[in-house]
């Protein structure tokens, strides 16, 4: 029962987001729940139990509750909805996603930003937020300080978001419909996308969401395929051990093929496709989600240390505003020309 003190301050933690978003509903409440793990990481009185008696619970909380949340997300998720936006807008997402993936790993690459750093940023800025990043640091085994930064400057930048981009709706001549789309296609988290889609109108959000889940399924296939390397590099390390004499790497690191919240995930999302699902079902299932994502951010955001993050993540920095730019900017190109 080491972990009942983490999971009941995380508890606490989604509770009150919940109270902060019901008060100000321009707050998402999952955004609301990663600040507050970022505050509660900057108090130095706190941060001996967060390294303590704390540490268990919010491990589990932010990477066990994390995959059962990412998990019930797929019930959100019909097929028929994502279908509804016909070949050519499905394609030009799901390019929208990939280059913005690959274009972030390259510039993480090439300001040096170490470990997982470059693959969690990209794929928090390119899928949905902090919980795409969270999802994937299971897979690589990424320790707290790589997904402590790119957890901060999701949240910092989706924040942004919900200021900036209803500014350029009309400056960059977008109708509502467009700006639905534009939100959709470049806002990092559901929540924020909500926020930042809403000021234009039933219309806007609700293309918007859509756009955005089917940006979210994309979560399955990136995460199976970087499993599948990560099981690859495996085979390879234990290989040139066998070969070398070397010390051969835990047997048991060796992620699945495919891992077991991505098959639950996508099974979620047959089920939301194919079956009637009750409505009371689908309620209680989105309550539940919303509050094991709430505590799995509260459990990410409270590994973030404010004071390193400006000490010596200039560099993360420079490359999540320039990948927030890059997907704003592609699409935008999308929903203008295409």
């Amino acid at each position: 029962m080491k972990w009942l003190p983490g999971i009941a301050l995380a508890a606490a933690a989604a509770l009150l987001s919940w109270g902060i978003h019901a008060l100000i509903p321009a707050i998402p409440l999952l955004t609301a729940a990663v600040a507050l793990g970022i505050i509660v990481a900057q108090i130095p009185a706190l941060r001996p139990a967060l390294a303590g008696p704390l540490k268990p619970g919010l491990g589990v909380a932010s990477k066990k509750f994390m995959r059962l949340g990412v998990v019930l997300l797929g019930l959100k998720l019909s097929l028929v909805d994502i279908l509804g936006l016909g070949w050519v807008s499905i394609a030009m997402i799901v390019v929208i996603v990939v280059l913005t993936f690959v274009g972030t790993i390259g510039l993480g690459r090439a300001l040096r930003l170490p470990g997982h750093q470059p693959l969690l940023i990209a794929t928090g800025f390119s899928i949905c937020g902090a919980s795409a990043i969270g999802a994937m640091s299971g897979v690589v085994k990424a320790k707290d300080e790589e997904t402590a930064t790119p957890v901060a400057l999701v949240t910092l930048c989706g924040t942004l978001a919900i200021a900036v981009l209803p500014l350029l709706w009309h400056p960059l001549g977008l109708s509502n419909e467009q700006f639905g789309q534009w939100v959709g296609a470049s806002v990092h988290d559901v929540g924020q996308v909500v926020a930042t889609a809403q000021i234009a109108g039933p219309a806007a959000l609700a293309v918007a969401i859509v756009v955005k889940l089917t940006r979210v399924v994309m979560l399955a296939p990136m995460v199976a395929t970087v499993a599948g390397i990560e099981r690859r590099k495996h085979s390879a390390a234990v290989a040139h051990a066998a070969a070398t004499g070397g010390e051969a790497p835990d047997a048991g690191a060796r992620p699945p093929i495919v891992p077991l919240f991505v098959v639950g995930f996508l099974a979620a999302v047959v089920v939301r496709t194919v079956l009637p699902v009750p409505e009371v079902v689908l309620e209680t299932a989105d309550v539940l989600q919303t509050a094991l994502l709430a505590m799995a951010l509260f459990g990410l955001g409270s590994a973030v240390r404010l004071r390193e993050l400006v000490l010596t993540g200039w560099r993360a920095l420079l490359v999540g505003l320039l990948s927030w730019a890059l997907i704003a900017g592609l699409a935008w190109a999308v929903v203008v020309y295409v």
